[in-house]
C-alpha cells in the first residue's frame, strides 16, 4: 500500500497512527463484537468513548470548568446560523470582522436571518492580505457579540492577536471565533472567548462533526424562535445527544486527541512542529523567482499556505507533475486560483520537505 502526501484543505489528512488504530478496531471494537459505527449512541461502550473524547479535548486545550463542550453536526457553516440564534435573544446586533470568504459567509448568514449586522473592521481594502489592526476595530454601541475567523482557510490569512470585544462605552461582549482551520495546532487561551467553534475536517477528524466550546453564562441568551437542534443549552444538557450524533466521527476525533496527547506530546509540541513546517515552506517561496505568497508576513497562516506561479500558464503542469510525484491536492480554491498547501497537524514534516524539493526542481526545469 502506498500513501501519498495529502495537502488538502479539508477533508484533510488524518494521522496514520489514528487510521491504523481505527482499522484494527473496525470490525470488532475491543472485543464487543461490533463496529463503533454499529453501536447505539446510548450504549455504555459508546458513552465511554464520547466522555473520554471530551476529557482529552479539555485537557489538551485546558478548557475551564465553566465552559461546555458540544460535539454536534452540520460543520462550521451551520454555526453561522446557530451563533446568532444563541446570542441575540437579549437584543443587540451581531458585530463582525471581515477578513475573507469564510467571514463573509458568516456575515451573509446572520444578515439573511436577522437583517442588520455591523461589520466593524475589514481587510477588504487591502485584498485580504493583512488583518485589521486592533485600533481599527470599533464595535457598535448595541453590539451583542463580536465574531471573527481566526484563520481564513482559502486566503491563508491568520490573525496574529486575539481581538478585544469591547463596546465604545467600555462594556465587554462575548468574543466568538471560527477556529476551524487552526484549532489544536498550538496552545489556546479559551478563557478569552465566549464561543469557539470548529469544523472537524482539518485538525480534529473526518467531516460531518463540529466542536463548539461555549461559556456557561451564555446559555441563556437564545432567541425563542430558534430551531431546537441549534440550542446550545439543550445540546449541553443532553450531552450533545439530542438526536443521534455523528458517532464514528466523534470516535475518530477522540483517537486524534489521544494521538496529540501521547504521540505528539501536547499542543506546545505540535505548535513547534507546525511552526517549523510553515517556516520551511515560506522560506522556499520567498527565495524563489517563480513562486510568491501575497500575505503580510505577520498574518501568514501556519496551516494554509497559498502561492502563485509567476506564469500562470504553468499551473496545470505544476499540478499534474505534483500529483504524479505523490503530492496531492495542491490546487488553490476555485475563488482565488493558484496553489495552496495545507499543513495541518497530520501532514508530516517529510511531506513539506518533499514539496519543497519538487518546487525547486520544477522551477529549475520550467522557471
Amino acid at each position: 500500500m502506498t500513501r501519498h502526501y495529502n495537502f488538502c484543505a479539508g477533508p484533510a489528512a488524518l494521522p496514520t497512527e489514528v487510521l491504523e488504530r481505527a482499522r484494527d478496531e473496525m470490525l470488532d471494537y475491543r472485543g464487543h463484537g461490533l463496529s463503533v459505527m454499529e453501536m447505539s449512541h446510548r450504549a455504555p461502550e459508546y458513552v465511554a468513548i464520547a466522555q473520554q473524547a471530551e476529557a482529552d479535548l479539555r485537557e489538551l486545550l485546558t478548557i475551564p470548568d465553566h465552559y461546555r463542550v458540544l460535539f454536534t453536526q452540520g460543520g462550521a457553516t451551520l454555526q453561522f446560523a446557530a451563533v446568532p440564534y444563541n446570542l441575540l435573544g437579549h437584543g443587540g446586533r451581531a458585530n463582525f470582522l471581515h477578513t475573507g470568504i469564510w467571514g463573509s459567509k458568516a456575515i451573509a448568514e446572520a444578515r439573511h436571518l436577522f437583517g442588520d449586522v455591523a461589520v466593524v473592521a475589514s481587510s477588504e481594502a487591502n485584498g485580504h492580505s493583512a488583518v485589521p489592526r486592533p485600533a481599527d476595530i470599533v464595535l457598535s454601541e448595541d453590539a451583542a457579540y463580536l465574531h471573527y475567523t481566526a484563520n481564513e482557510t482559502i486566503g491563508g490569512l491568520e490573525f496574529d492577536y486575539v481581538p478585544e470585544a469591547v463596546r465604545p462605552d467600555g462594556s465587554e461582549v462575548p468574543l466568538v471565533c471560527d477556529i476551524s482551520s487552526s484549532i489544536l495546532s498550538g496552545p489556546l487561551d479559551v478563557s478569552k472567548f465566549g464561543v469557539i467553534y470548529a469544523g472537524a475536517q482539518k485538525n480534529i477528524g473526518p467531516a460531518g462533526l463540529v466542536v463548539v466550546i461555549v461559556r456557561e453564562d451564555l446559555l441563556d441568551r437564545a432567541r425563542p424562535d430558534m430551531p431546537s437542534l441549534f440550542d446550545y443549552r439543550a445540546l449541553a444538557e443532553a450531552g450533545s445527544m439530542i438526536n443521534t450524533p455523528a458517532t464514528y466521527s466523534w470516535y475518530l476525533a477522540g483517537l486524534v486527541f489521544q494521538w496529540l496527547k501521547h504521540d505528539i506530546g501536547g499542543l506546545a509540541a505540535m505548535d513547534a512542529i507546525n511552526r517549523r513546517k510553515a517556516a520551511k515552506l515560506y522560506t522556499a517561496i520567498d527565495g524563489s523567482e517563480l513562486y510568491a505568497n501575497p500575505i503580510a508576513l505577520r498574518n501568514r497562516s501556519q496551516m494554509n499556505v497559498p502561492f502563485v506561479l509567476a506564469d500562470e500558464r504553468l499551473d496545470k503542469a505544476f499540478l499534474a507533475e505534483a500529483d504524479a510525484a505523490g503530492l496531492l491536492n495542491l490546487k488553490g480554491h476555485r475563488s482565488v486560483g493558484g496553489m495552496r498547501a495545507s499543513l495541518y497537524n497530520a501532514v508530516p514534516e517529510a511531506a513539506v520537505d518533499a514539496l519543497i524539493t519538487f518546487m525547486a526542481d520544477f522551477e529549475q526545469r520550467r522557471g
